[in-house]
Order: C-alpha cells, then structure tokens, then sequence
C-alpha cells in the first residue's frame, strides 16, 4: 500500500520509498554494482591482475615449497592445499581495493562528482562497489579453484570446505574494499592505490601464510599469532586440512566482522568528509 498526500498542483505524492525521486538504497546500489560489473569487460586490465595473480601465486608456492610437507607435524601432504586458500583470499583482497582503484579514477575524471549530486542515498556510493566487489570475488575465487584442482588440490571436507573459503574470501574482500574506498575518499587521487597494495600484503602476508604457526619463531611468530588475518586464513584452509569445526571458525567470522565494521566505517567517513 502507498500512502499520498495533496501537492499543491493537486497531484498525489508518494511516500513509498520505491517510487522517491532517485529510487531506494537497494535500486541505487544495484546500478552501481552492474557498473562495476561492466568494467570488467570495459577495462579488464583492472580486473585481469586480481585474476591471475592469485592463480600464478598459488602454482608457484606450492611448487617452490612442495617440500614443506616433509615437516613433522604438517597438517597436509599436499602443499598446494596450504597455499591455495592463500591464493584465494589474496585474489579476493585485489578484488576488494580493486574498487578503491575505480573510485580513484572517477574522482580524478570528475564523474564521481555526478554520481554524489545523484537524488540517491549516499549509503549505495559504498554499497554499490562492494555487491560488485562480492559478484567479483565470486567469479576469481572459482576460477582459483579450477586451476587449483586440476594441480592437485583436494577438499577434505567436502561442501562444507567450499563455504568456509567462500565465507573467508568474502569476508577479505569486503575488509579490503571498505579499506580501499576509504583511501580513496581521503586522498582523492592515485597516491592512495601504492597504500591499498601494501597493507594488504602485509595484513595476509605477516600470518601463518608461508608456514603453519608451530613452525614460525621470533618477531614473525609474535606477529602472526595476534594478526587477526590469521584467523581468517585458518577458517579459509580448514576444509583443505581436516574437517571443519566451530573452533577454527568462529576466529575468522569475528576478525571478518570487526574488520569489516572499521573500515566500512572509514570508507564511510571518508565519504562524508569528501570535499570538506
């Protein structure tokens, strides 16, 4: 039902905020996010690198430490399963400040000036980018496993293996996007896709990436243990290594949640702040 209310030209004006000059939350951030999609095709040169690096990452890591399952006490004998999920949540990151790149390039054309004077809630501007984000994430994450499996890489826990690196993957990207919008928001041009790249390779890379905690000694080990990536990286492989359990998810889902809330937050402070 759709309540109205008498203009003065004796027109009716609807209160239904489906019908509200611009269109909901939902319609706007869903336009957006097709226009993220497009770039795909339009501009692959930004979405091919977040392709292909996470699968040339996972061949030659466990192809260069294939011994490292030699190791007393190595969770598989198969690197490519320790390093595939790796692989997955490296490429859903680079899916994740791939968005901060786009938002650089439509504030420095001037067209992200068009779409903040759009008749839409401001809200969809982050929306938009992170369903488009998640479509992405999708698309590189199976593509990943694909070229994993035909390596050699084997679920051990079935379906319930292939949800907890879904969740893991999406949860990564979506840290990395609202982390990428919100440099893009604060410094408004390309100085801010060098600090995107690097603290998420430092955030994924200073954990157990390489090499399974127990192995790791010194300042690494001290780092990696309170890195909450960490935990999302465990939640990522245990379908790989075992079956999944309760205790080695409910670790990654918070460190996906409370990452999420901060940077969502700055991308979102970031975008009020725009132009002041």
């Amino acid at each position: 039902m759709t309540a109205t209310s008498p203009s003065p030209a004796g027109s009716t004006v609807s209160f239904d905020s489906a019908s509200a000059p611009g269109g909901t939350l939902v319609r706007s951030s869903r336009g957006l996010a097709l226009r993220g999609l497009r770039s795909i095709v339009r501009l692959p040169s930004a979405f091919l690198p977040a392709m292909m690096m996470p699968i040339v990452q996972a061949i030659a890591f466990s192809g260069t430490f294939f011994a490292i399952t030699k190791i007393p006490g190595f969770p598989t004998d198969r690197s490519i399963n320790w390093y595939l999920p790796l692989a997955c949540c490296m490429g859903s990151g680079f899916s994740g400040v791939g968005m901060g790149f786009s938002t650089v390039r439509d504030l420095e054309s001037g067209f992200f000036d068009r779409l903040r004077m759009a008749p839409s809630p401001p809200l969809s501007l982050i929306l938009g980018p992170l369903l488009a984000c998640w479509l992405r994430v999708m698309i590189v994450i199976s593509t990943v496993l694909v070229v994993g499996f035909s390596f050699g890489a084997r679920l051990t826990d079935g379906a319930l293996g292939l949800v907890a690196l879904y969740v893991a993957g999406l949860g990564v990207s979506t840290i990395a996007a609202g982390w990428g919008l919100g440099l893009a928001y604060v410094f408004g041009d390309m100085r801010a896709a060098a600090l995107m790249q690097l603290t998420l390779f430092n955030a994924l890379f200073l954990t157990n990436a390489q090499t399974p905690l127990f192995i790791m000694t010194g300042w690494l080990h001290e780092i990696a243990r309170v890195n909450p990536f960490t935990n999302v990286l465990r939640l990522s492989r245990q379908g790989f290594l075992g079956e999944v359990t309760w205790g080695d998810t409910w670790g990654g889902l918070a460190a996906i949640v409370g990452l999420s809330a901060v940077t969502l937050w700055f991308a979102r402070r970031g975008l009020d702040r725009l132009g002041d």
